[in-house]
């Protein structure tokens, strides 16, 4: 899953163009706020000038909880600031890039990636720094478990703003949860810990949506499948006696599903069986693996309409 964005400048018009997945689409204030900071900082007083014509492509579902404004932000930006700023590195682009999308901040790296808060009020110095590269921790695999790729009811902007004002729980995650939280992540993850991470990133996405479920209105971005995944890997996990997979949800219903290498082919194989169209059988499998479980209960065919199979990024760059 990537995004693809090619970035011409013109002295010919003055307006400015986005193309996405070859459709022309009208630059939003999010995109145009972006565009006025590169503009601002930039030291090339000519470029002030210029026009921007953007084309995009990308094979996320988007608005879909699956982070397409966060790779096509990250892209943008990172295109963007080899002409605006190429003195800049990828930590002082990430700021630039929050503006447009918050998760587009992690994405101008590859690897493990933290988002930091930060200390000024107008949140202007909130950056993203890499903890490990992408080779720290190669045999690390992602199973996207796609409930649906409609766009959702709530965007994800909306839905935290809202999140923020009615949410008494979001006060009390921020101040006393996401603190250790991150530092204990960062640990797990330099250790290569899997049990570890595998509880930490199961947890704190069951905090995240108690904040949707505290927002008033509440904001339900998971559905039926999404739960049955959810136990579904408790189980596993469960009659293991380790962590197999971890799953973590954005905002949508859709689930990532990590998984250590040597049980990638096993945990594919029960998702497609629970939730694809049945053409798989898991058991074998499970059985090979001495994991003695009848995950049955969780099945709901059809539940998924794709699997998707990758690993750890590797950031943008130039192609």
């Amino acid at each position: 899953m990537c995004s693809k964005t090619r970035v011409h400048l013109t002295e010919d018009t003055h307006v400015d163009t986005l193309t996405l997945n070859d459709e022309e689409t009208a630059i939003g204030e999010r995109l145009g706020n972006v565009l006025k900071l590169m503009r601002q900082l930039t030291e090339d007083s000519s470029l002030r000038h210029t026009s921007v014509s953007i084309h995009s492509t990308n094979n996320f579902p988007t608005a879909a909880g699956l982070a397409s404004s966060a790779s096509g932000f990250a892209a943008l930006v990172f295109a963007l600031g080899k002409i605006f700023l190429p003195s800049y590195t990828n930590t002082q682009l990430s700021a630039i890039a929050r503006q447009g999308s918050g998760s587009a901040c992690r994405s101008l790296f590859g690897g493990f990636v933290a988002w930091n808060m930060g200390e000024l009020d107008d949140g202007s110095d909130s950056s993203a720094v890499e903890i490990a590269p992408q080779s720290h921790w190669d045999d690390l695999d992602a199973l996207i478990c796609v409930v649906s790729a409609d766009k959702k009811a709530v965007p994800s902007t909306a839905g935290m703003q809202r999140t923020v004002e009615t949410s008494p729980y979001l006060r009390h995650r921020v101040d006393h949860v996401v603190p250790k939280r991150m530092q204990d992540i960062i640990d797990a993850i330099k250790a290569k810990d899997f049990d570890k991470f595998a509880d930490i990133t199961m947890r704190d996405s069951n905090s995240f949506h108690a904040s949707c479920l505290d927002t008033h209105p509440p904001i339900f971005y998971l559905t039926d499948v999404s739960r049955l995944i959810i136990g579904m890997v408790h189980a596993l996990n469960q009659a293991a006696g380790r962590a197999v997979a971890a799953y973590t949800f954005d905002a949508g219903p859709n689930a990532v599903l990590y998984v250590q290498r040597k049980d990638t082919e096993m945990v594919f194989a029960i998702v497609s069986d629970l939730f694809g169209d049945g053409a798989t059988d898991h058991a074998d499998l499970l059985n090979q693996s001495g994991i003695n479980i009848d995950l049955s209960t969780f099945k709901h065919r059809n539940g998924l309409s794709r699997i998707i199979k990758t690993c750890i990024g590797d950031g943008p760059r130039v192609i």
